[in-house]
Parts: C-alpha cells; structure tokens; sequence
C-alpha cells in the first residue's frame, strides 16, 4: 500500500522519471513551429511598415517634405562644396538677426521704453 507512495516521491524529487521515446521528436517540432511562427510574424510586420513608408513617401510628394537623412545629405553636400579647394575649417554661418543689427534694435526698444516713462525720467535717460 505504501509502495505507490515512495514511487510517486522518487518521481517527485527527481529520481526515475518515466522516459517519452518521442520527447526529442516532439520539442524538435515545437522548437519548428516557434520559429516558423517567428518568421510568419516578422514578415507580416515587414510588409506592413512597406504599406506606411509607400503612404509616407505620398504624403511626402504631395507637400514637399524632405526625408531627414536627404536633409542631411543635402547639408553636407553643401559644406563638402564650400569647403572645397579650402586650406581652413569651414567658417560657421551667422544666423539672420545676428550682430550689427542686433544693437540698433536694442537702441529701438531702448527708445520705446523711454517713450513710456514720465518727462522727468525720459530727460535723464536722453543725456
């Protein structure tokens, strides 16, 4: 009666387990499923990212844009061109809005803050 028992707790602590003769065939072809699944999966996620970048690139031509690797293409194009026949490193561009002109627009709103002061205040300002 109680040799069932110690059979099951061999079992249990890892002694004799009872052997599948197909155990390797089988995960064999689970492992096979598992990377068929896999495959199938990456294809169809494949040609979904070709149907948005075909959708992309129309909305693309329709209003003009640029992808951003043409943009930096283009860029570096640009600089290879100024730079060429060049002995120095490329001289950085001074943005619109930068330098000379940003003192006379300082004076501009300089003098629009002294418009709204008080007379008195506005006199000591002009000398």
């Amino acid at each position: 009666m109680k040799q069932w028992a110690t059979k099951d707790m061999g079992k249990m602590l890892g002694g004799d387990e009872e052997k599948d003769p197909d155990a390797a065939k089988k995960e064999e072809e689970r492992q096979e499923a598992l990377r068929q699944e896999e495959e199938e999966r990456k294809a169809k996620y494949a040609k979904m990212e070709a149907e948005r970048e075909v959708m992309r690139q129309g909305i693309r031509d329709k209003y003009g844009i640029k992808k951003k690797e043409e943009k930096e293409a283009e860029a570096q194009a640009a600089l290879e061109a100024n730079a060429e026949g060049s002995l120095t490193r490329p001289k950085k561009a001074i943005p619109p809005g930068c330098g000379e002109e940003e003192e006379e627009e300082e004076e501009s709103i300089l003098d629009t803050v002294i418009k709204y002061l008080p007379g008195p205040l506005q006199d000591m300002f002009k000398k």
